[in-house]
C-alpha cells in the first residue's frame, strides 16, 4: 500500500515506523508551519496542503484526497484528532476508491453521538450513568437534573476532547452550567444537544482497548488508567489500571467486548468507563473509534503493534494474534509545551536542545531546530516506559524524567516528576478530580535552580571558559526567575545532565545564558501581561469571538474577547471599569503570549478628582 497519513507530529511519524517495517511506502502532508517538521523527512513523499489555517490544511478533506490522487495514495490513515473521527471524511475517503485504515463510517457516526453511544450501550448490557436525554427542552432538562439529584454533569452529546462539559453541583448552578455547556458543544461539533448525568464524586477513568476485524473478531488488551487529567485532557496514563476489584476489572473488559462486538466493530478502538473510587462500581461513558494517543502502554505490556493491526484489518485480513500474553506495566507521560506553573498555559518556541533518557521509548513530534507554534496542540512527544511491576515503572520514568532534556520551549516535565512523588498517584488512587483539589506548586524546579549559584570552576563543560557569569531562568519564564531577588547568579554544574547550558533539575529543563557587557546590567521585565489599560493574550492563542468595540463602557467582570487554546474556550474580562478606544483583533486571528488585544481609553485625572 501507499498510505497518506492525514495528520502531523509524533503520530504520522508512528504511522510511518509501522508502514516503514511492513513494506508500505508512505506519504505525508503537511501545513506550512510543518514545512521541514520531521515526519514530513521520514515519509516517502511529503506534500504541501495549505496554510497553517486547519480548515484550510489538516480538516480540508478536498485538499487531504487531492493530496491522494498527486501522490498516487491508494490508503489514508487519520492517527488520531483531527478527522479521525469523522464519519464525513471516512465515506469521501472511500467514496475516492481509497482503504479507510480505520472503522466503518457508520459506526463512527454511531459512537460520536453520545445520546445513541448511550443506547447501545444499555442494549448490550453495559452500565450507563443515570441521567436524561430525551428532550432538549431546558425546563425538562432541569426537572431531569432534579430527579437525578445533584451533583449533575452537563455534557455535550456530540464530539469528545473534554468540551461541552460543565459541573453543576447544586440546582444553582444548573442554568448557567447548561447555557455554557450548550454554547461550547455548537462552536466545537456544531451540535448544541447535551445529557444531563449523574456526577460521581471520586470518578476514575479507564478504559479498554478492542480491536476487531472485518471477520467477525474482537479482541480486547486490558485496561488502562487515564485519571491524570486536566479540563478533560489526558496528561498521564498507565496499563493496566492499578487497584481495580478484580470484579471491577473482569467486568470493564467484558463489558467493552460486548459492547464493540454487538456493532460490529472492525479496527482499533476505545471503550472508556467512569469507574467510582469508592464502590468500584463502573458506568460506559463513550467509545473513541480511533488510536488512542496513549496506545503505546497496551503494546508494552502485550507486545502487539497497535498500527500493524489497524492496518491488517482495514485490508480485510484476519487479526491473527493468537494468545494474548500480559507481562509488567508501562506509563506514558505527555510531554507537553506549556508552563505547568503558570496554569498549563501553552508555549512557543524553538528546540534547541534535546537529550533523551535511555531505557525508555520516546514518540515525538520534535527535533532540535522545531518549532513550536500555534495553532496545533501543546503536546510534543509521549515519554513511555516499561517495567516488571508498578513500582520498578514508576522509579524507572522518575529516572527518565530527570534525564530528559528539552531547552527552548517550556515542558511540563518538572510537573510530572512532581506528580508521581504524590502519595495518591504511588498509592494508585487519583481521580480526574486530583489536579483541581490538590495543592499544586507554584513553580517547577525553580527552588533547585536559585541553589546551585556559585562560582565555576574551570574546565571543560558548558560552564566553563571565558566570563563566567550566567544567569540561570527557567526556558520557560525568565522573569520569574530573574525576580528571586533579581540577581544575577555565578552557577556551576549540578548533578544531573547538561547539554549546552540546559540542566535537568528534577525533571524541569532549566536554561542558562551567558551574559554580555550589556546584558549583565540590562533592565529586565516585571513579567506582567501588559499594562492596567489594555487587555492582553496571556498565552498563545486563536481569537473565538470578541464581545466590545471602541467606545463602549465596560465594567471589571464584563467579557472582552474569547480565546481558544488548549482545545478550551478562555473569557478574558475587563479588569475594571473603563471605556475600550481600541479592538485590536478580529475572530480567527492567532496571537502570542502578552499581544494586546483590546486597549482602554486613559484615565483623566482631572475628571477623576472631579468625580471623586
Amino acid at each position: 500500500m501507499r498510505i497518506l497519513i492525514a495528520n502531523r507530529g509524533e503520530i504520522a511519524r508512528r504511522v510511518i515506523r509501522t508502514a516503514k517495517r511492513l513494506g508500505h511506502e508512505t506519504v505525508a502532508v503537511y501545513a506550512e508551519p510543518d514545512t521541514g517538521a520531521p515526519f514530513t523527512a521520514e515519509a516517502d513523499r511529503a506534500e504541501l496542503i495549505g496554510p497553517a489555517t486547519l480548515a484550510e490544511s489538516y480538516l480540508s478533506t478536498e485538499r487531504l484526497l487531492t493530496a491522494a490522487a498527486t501522490t498516487g495514495a491508494n490508503a489514508v490513515h487519520p492517527g488520531y484528532g483531527f478527522l479521525s473521527e469523522n464519519a464525513d471524511f471516512a465515506h469521501a475517503v472511500l467514496k475516492a476508491g481509497l482503504i479507510w485504515i480505520g472503522p466503518n463510517p457508520e459506526v463512527i457516526a454511531t459512537m460520536g453521538s453520545k445520546i445513541e453511544a448511550r443506547r447501545l450501550a444499555a442494549e448490550a448490557n453495559v452500565p450507563i450513568i443515570p441521567g436524561y436525554s430525551d428532550s432538549q427542552n431546558p425546563a425538562h432538562l432541569t426537572s431531569a437534573a432534579e430527579r437525578i439529584g445533584y451533583p449533575v454533569l452537563v455534557k455535550a452529546a456530540a464530539g469528545g476532547g473534554g468540551k461541552g462539559i460543565r459541573i453543576a453541583p447544586t440546582p444553582a448552578h444548573f442554568a448557567n452550567a447548561l447555557t455554557e455547556a450548550i454554547t461550547e458543544a455548537e462552536r466545537s461539533f456544531g451540535d448544541g444537544r447535551v445529557i444531563v448525568e449523574r456526577y460521581i464524586t471520586r470518578p476514575r477513568h479507564v478504559e479498554v482497548q478492542v480491536v476487531g476485524d472485518k471477520h467477525g473478531t474482537v479482541i480486547e488488551l486490558g485496561t488502562r488508567e487515564c485519571s491524570v487529567q486536566r479540563r478533560y485532557q489526558k496528561l498521564l496514563e498507565e496499563a493496566p489500571a492499578p487497584n481495580l476489584p478484580e470484579s471491577t476489572e473482569t467486568g470493564l473488559r467484558k463489558a467493552a467486548i460486548r459492547l464493540a462486538g454487538s456493532i460490529g466493530y472492525d479496527s482499533t478502538g476505545t471503550v472508556e468507563f467512569v469507574v467510582d473510587d469508592e464502590t468500584g462500581d463502573y458506568f460506559f461513558l463513550e467509545m473513541n473509534t480511533r488510536l488512542q494517543v496513549e496506545h503505546p502502554v497496551t503494546e508494552e505490556i502485550t507486545g502487539l503493534d497497535l498500527v500493524e493491526l489497524q492496518l491488517r484489518a482495514a485490508t480485510s485480513l484476519p487479526l491473527g494474534v493468537g494468545d494474548i500474553t500480559f507481562s509488567g506495566h508501562a506509563i506514558e507521560a505527555r510531554i507537553n509545551a506549556e508552563d505547568a506553573a503558570a496554569g498549563f498555559v501553552p508555549q512557543t518556541g524553538t528546540v534547541t536542545v534535546l537529550s533523551l533518557p535511555v531505557s525508555a521509548r520516546w514518540d515525538a513530534a520534535i527535533e532540535v531546530g522545531t518549532p513550536i507554534t500555534p495553532p496545533y496542540p501543546p503536546r510534543i512527544a509521549q515519554l513511555i516506559v516499561p517495567g516488571a511491576n508498578r513500582d520498578v515503572t514508576i522509579s524507572k520514568l522518575a529516572a527518565a524524567l530527570d534525564g530528559l532534556l528539552i531547552g527552548g520551549v517550556v515542558t511540563n516535565g518538572g510537573f510530572h516528576r512532581w506528580l508521581i512523588d504524590r502519595a495518591e498517584f504511588r498509592a494508585g488512587h487519583i481521580t480526574t478530580r486530583f489536579l483541581d483539589e490538590a495543592d499544586l506548586p507554584n513553580d517547577y524546579g525553580t527552588e533547585e535552580a536559585a541553589a546551585i549559584a556559585a562560582f565555576s570552576p574551570a574546565g571543560p563543560g558548558p560552564w566553563a571558559g571565558g566570563d563566567r557569569r550566567f544567569t540561570p531562568h527557567q526556558s520557560h519564564r525568565v522573569a520569574s526567575v530573574r525576580s528571586l531577588n533579581g540577581d544575577i547568579h555565578d552557577v556551576v554544574p549540578v548533578p544531573g545532565p547538561s547539554v549546552d547550558g540546559v540542566v535537568n533539575m528534577r525533571g524541569q529543563s532549566h536554561t542558562f545564558e551567558r551574559l554580555t557587557r550589556s546584558s549583565r546590567w540590562a533592565p529586565t521585565s516585571s513579567g506582567a501581561h501588559g499594562s492596567a489599560n489594555a487587555v492582553v493574550a496571556p498565552f498563545p492563542a486563536v481569537v473565538a469571538d470578541v464581545h466590545v468595540e471602541a467606545g463602549q463602557a465596560v465594567d471589571g467582570s464584563d467579557p472582552v474577547v474569547v480565546i481558544e487554546a488548549m482545545k478550551m474556550l478562555h473569557t478574558l474580562t475587563a479588569g475594571g471599569p473603563g471605556m475600550v478606544a481600541d479592538v485590536r483583533v478580529a475572530p480567527g486571528d492567532q496571537v502570542e503570549t502578552n499581544q494586546i488585544l483590546v486597549t482602554f481609553e486613559e484615565e483623566d485625572p482631572v475628571r477623576e478628582e472631579a468625580n471623586a
